[in-house]
């Protein structure tokens, strides 16, 4: 009986952990994360058609994702997560044709 009653106290006591994020636990202190190519609206403005891909790689720093098969379509992801649990999302693809800019598609 002791050891049943044992077991029950400590599922009941570590039942309640996993609930502490959605508590607000004081105390606990959550790192915003960042992830991907930082995309600006001052980074987008320079990109235009007819750029090589040196110069928007000057821009816009290495991408993220290159098409395998489609070299031609250069992928750039921004993803940041707050601490808080917000959650914001930027993609941009560069389209390309002989090497210069044809279309930019966020």
């Amino acid at each position: 009986m002791k050891r049943y009653l044992i077991t029950s106290l400590f599922l009941a006591l570590t039942s309640g952990c996993s609930n502490i994020d959605s508590l607000g636990f004081p105390g606990v202190h959550k790192i915003d994360i960042q992830q991907g190519n930082l995309i600006t609206d001052e980074m987008i403005e320079l990109l235009r058609p007819g750029l090589t891909q040196s110069q928007v790689q000057y821009v816009m720093g290495t991408p993220l994702v290159v098409d395998t098969f489609n070299p031609s379509h250069w992928d750039y992801i921004y993803q940041y997560r707050r601490g808080d649990g917000t959650f914001e999302e930027r993609k941009l693809r560069v389209i390309f044709d002989q090497g210069r800019v044809t279309r930019i598609d966020q």
